[in-house]
């Protein structure tokens, strides 16, 4: 619309222009005729009166006077006559015209001098008359006297009035019939084959490439489709040679690296598209509050640490909750965006919540009712129902976002995590040709427990939209399969691990999650400045250092960390002023209660045990409370000679991997809690029960007091692990999965 009145607004400026022009001139010659024939029709009427005026004076016949200027009372435009002596005094005057006396006439002096006749524009009052004296004169030539016909000039400037109103009406009627004629004109000739040309990118863009592109005139447009046309078969047959060479690579590569998963995905997945959907962004724009200008950052999420890589690899696009404070100024019309900065290796796509809808979905449902539940940790789940009808709408938001996004043929969505339980259904209800895999980052507990949801059967009918559901441990996988035998009208395949429900068959797998190896992009000597800087600036030499790299969550076990730290220093007192732990902590969700409870009551219990232990300058533990990004956190993982990871509940953890891939030296101890996803698979940590505070203590003992030997043992059986469990070959184990899983034809309703 702006083009077109870019386009027509020059044509309209010089269309009014010449049409007010004209107007004016139309509506002055119209002046001039009324005028004149006002004026002759005064001097007529005048004329006709000399006779009978010359009668009345010469007769002082007062009483004929007044009969003859009455009889102008009742004229419609004619307001009055008035006849003079031949001294310019009043001798009679129309009754309604009386006023007229007090109206200062210099003008009648010299008439009576010149005998000339005189017409005017005079103001009387408030309006204007047109006032015609004409001399009445004897046989001698002698002025005997004056009359004058004065009338009403109003409905001249009204009939100029409504010339202007109707010439104002053309000229509206005109613009608007230009702008209908231009409007057809540019749909028929622009709008149109543009509209044709963009469906046909969009079938491109979606993969729908057998389809005929719709445009069939032979102008300039008809052409530039045709050569895309030339070009998406070009790109058809390349991706088919890049499929092809990337099988044979797979084959032949046994580690899993970056290059692998790219080949893996392009193997196995072909022109699929990949989606990954969350609700944590992996990078988010936030104004600075010294500078005031925006930057980019990397939320503290094992979800992004782990799933960021992958996309690195493989290019796609992530569909997330746009939560950064200068977001919106990133984003392209298409809500799009390259990431990463500077590096751009996939799409991500911000979806956009307002605070009603993230105060009940994320805040509420999700962190104050499944997070708990899933998490044995003894915090009571809260669930309000308007908390679900704010889970539903945003899982239905996400659902809109991905199928506008979604190509025609053979798409790969891989959803994150229990903030979207919802979406796989109202996907499938939509598109049942994509493929959707849903990984759970969280424990998921036994039927008991879950029973405690009251939305449960609509969680489980969601979930079992996936073709795939992904856990970090078997243990999980069983808790789940147990819960949808027991809550759920289902069949649950043992053998092939699957649950069938109204013929639709979701397989259920454990795929441990990993990390990328750790802090490749730097080299030893920044490290090792790096680190130089934290130890002056902590005054850590000499002193033996523990860390601890958390978000401030109840079931990171950080205060049970403090307390056993405490219990460690009144056991083995040697150690004060030797060793140092330092709290990395992130805050999160401080808008529900339980968090920000526990903030205070971590600060209070950190200063309460560093008065308790403090000599001279040392204090036991260091705690920093904020944000810190991957880069700030390696050194501190590479400087640690001890790494404390204490969850109550978890379902992998990825600091403990992400600390082991750090210590290349192989010089550090990891403590882990046996709740942990992670303590299946990194056996040689020093594992503890974090509510056992004696058992916590002498483990730090234990730690500290490790042979050499011993921890480079440890370490490189946990590194080896990592390394060929990483996270690229996580991914690929699932598309690997996805891929491979030889569903039956049909499953009757009968079966479930």
């Amino acid at each position: 619309m702006k083009r077109i009145l870019l386009f027509i607004l020059p044509i309209l400026i010089i269309i009014s222009v010449s049409f007010t022009i004209f107007g004016v001139f139309q509506v002055r010659s119209e002046e001039d005729r009324l005028t004149e024939d006002l004026k002759r029709k005064a001097r007529a009427v005048a004329e006709s009166m000399e006779l009978s005026a010359r009668h009345i004076l010469a007769n002082n016949d007062l009483r004929g006077a007044k009969r003859t200027v009455e009889r102008f009372q009742k004229r419609e435009r004619l307001q009055g006559c008035v006849i003079y002596d031949s001294k310019g005094a009043i001798y009679a005057v129309t009754e309604r015209f009386s006023d007229w006396k007090e109206k200062d006439k210099p003008y009648l002096k010299y008439i009576l001098e010149n005998k000339a006749p005189r017409g005017a524009i005079e103001k009387f009052k408030n309006y204007t008359v047109y006032s015609y004296i004409l001399p009445v004169l004897d046989d001698e030539n002698n002025v005997v006297g004056l009359v004058e016909i004065i009338y009403d000039t109003s409905y001249v400037f009204t009939q100029l009035a409504q010339l202007w109103r109707r010439l104002s009406i053309t000229l509206i009627i005109l613009v608007v019939v230009i702008l209908i004629i231009a409007l057809f004109l540019q749909k028929q000739i622009f709008v149109s084959p543009v509209e044709r040309l963009t469906e046909w990118f969009k079938h491109f863009q979606r993969g729908d490439i057998d389809a005929q592109h719709p445009i069939k005139e032979k102008g300039e447009l008809g052409k530039l489709a045709r050569e895309v046309e030339q070009v998406a078969l070009g790109l058809r047959v390349a991706r088919k040679t890049m499929t092809e060479e990337a099988q044979v690579r797979v084959e032949k590569e046994d580690l899993w690296t970056e290059a692998k998963l790219r080949d893996n995905i392009r193997a196995k997945l072909g022109e699929n598209a990949l989606f990954v959907v969350s609700n944590r962004e992996p990078y988010m724009h936030v104004m600075d509050e010294r500078s005031g200008a925006p930057r980019c950052v990397r939320p503290a999420s094992g979800v992004v640490t782990a799933i960021d890589p992958i996309m690195r690899a493989c290019g796609g696009t992530w569909i997330a909750h746009a939560s950064g404070n200068a977001d919106k100024k990133f984003v392209n019309s298409k809500n799009k965006l390259g990431v990463p900065p500077k590096d751009n290796r996939y799409i991500l796509k911000r979806v956009w919540l307002s605070k009603a809808e993230e105060d009940g979905y994320y805040y509420g449902f999700s962190n104050e009712g499944l997070w708990p539940l899933c998490h044995i940790t003894h915090t009571r789940p809260i669930f309000r129902e308007s908390d679900w009808q704010a889970y539903k709408n945003v899982n239905q938001k996400f659902a809109d976002n991905i199928l506008e996004e979604l190509p025609a043929k053979n798409a790969f969505i891989f959803i994150q995590d229990y903030h979207f339980t919802l979406l796989p259904k109202m996907i499938k209800e939509k598109r049942p040709d994509v493929t959707v895999a849903l990984f759970w980052h969280i424990p998921w507990p036994n039927p008991e427990v879950f029973s405690i949801c009251p939305y449960q059967e609509e969680i489980l009918e969601g979930m079992l939209g996936c073709d795939l559901i992904g856990f970090h441990i078997q243990y999980h996988c069983n808790n789940f399969l147990d819960t949808a035998n027991r809550l759920l009208e289902s069949r649950v395949d043992t053998e092939r691990f699957s649950v069938i429900r109204f013929g639709k068959e979701t397989f259920v797998r454990a795929f441990p999650i990993s990390v990328d190896d750790y802090m490749e992009g730097k080299d030893d000597q920044t490290y090792n400045e790096e680190m130089e800087k934290i130890r002056k600036e902590f005054d850590l030499k000499d002193k033996v250092v523990a860390v601890g790299v958390d978000r401030i969550d109840y079931t990171k076990g950080i205060v049970e960390r403090v307390l056993a730290i405490d219990r460690f220093l009144q056991k083995y007192p040697e150690y004060k002023n030797k060793f140092v732990f330092i709290q990395l902590a992130a805050p999160s969700r401080t808008h529900i209660k339980r968090y920000h409870d526990l903030m205070g009551e971590i600060d209070e219990l950190i200063e309460k045990v560093n008065w308790n232990h403090m000599e001279g300058d040392w204090r036991p533990i260091i705690y920093l409370k904020r944000h810190f990004s991957p880069e700030e956190i390696s050194p501190f993982y590479r400087l640690a000679d001890i790494c404390i990871v204490s969850s109550l509940h978890d379902g992998m953890n990825l600091v403990a991997k992400e600390y082991i891939a750090a210590k290349r030296d192989l010089n550090g101890v990891l403590i882990l809690s046996r709740f942990t996803g992670a303590a299946k698979e990194l056996t040689d940590a020093v594992q503890i029960n974090p509510y056992s505070r004696e058992e916590f203590a002498d483990s730090i003992k234990f730690a500290l007091t490790m042979p050499e030997s011993e921890k480079k043992r440890r370490v490189e059986n946990m590194r080896k692990e990592i390394r060929e469990n990483n996270v690229y070959k996580w991914a690929g184990n699932i598309i690997s999965e996805i891929t491979s899983l030889k569903k039956p034809d049909t499953y009757s309703a009968t079966q479930t």
